[in-house]
Order: C-alpha cells, then sequence, then structure tokens
C-alpha cells in the first residue's frame, strides 16, 4: 500500500491523502494532480506564464507531495 500526501501550501495542517495500492497507480494520481493544479494557476493567472514559471509553478507543486510505501518497521 502506498500513502500520498500533498499539501495546499507549505503550512497546510490538513493535507489531502490518499492510498493506492501499486506504485503506478500513486504515481499517475499525483501527476494528474500536478497537472490539474498547475493548469488552474495558468488559467485564472491576470498574466501570461512563460514556459520556465510553468516548470517552476510545477516544481513547487511536486513539493508539496509526500510518497511512503506504507511499511513501518520496527527496531529493537
Amino acid at each position: 500500500m502506498f500513502k500520498v500526501s500533498y499539501s495546499i501550501d507549505c503550512m497546510d495542517t490538513n493535507p489531502t491523502k490518499m492510498t493506492f495500492d501499486t506504485l503506478d497507480e500513486a504515481h499517475d494520481w499525483i501527476h494528474q494532480e500536478v497537472a490539474r493544479r498547475v493548469d488552474y494557476e495558468v488559467q485564472h493567472s491576470p498574466y501570461a506564464m512563460s514556459a520556465t514559471e510553468i516548470q517552476d509553478l510545477e516544481a513547487e507543486e511536486y513539493a508539496l507531495v509526500s510518497l511512503t510505501d506504507g511499511v513501518v518497521t520496527e527496531f529493537m
């Protein structure tokens, strides 16, 4: 099981949390959600965005994602 946590911003105390059976499903959801959020920002920006600005926005979005494999290892 793979767990994804996706915050709205770096101060978000209640991020969106999703679980997936496979790593591919988790990656697909992450990429779709990042694309959706970036598209929203581009569409609602009062200014035209350059390709570099869009890439920077994508990088900022990916930085808000946390992916774990859900395996808990205990050490004695």
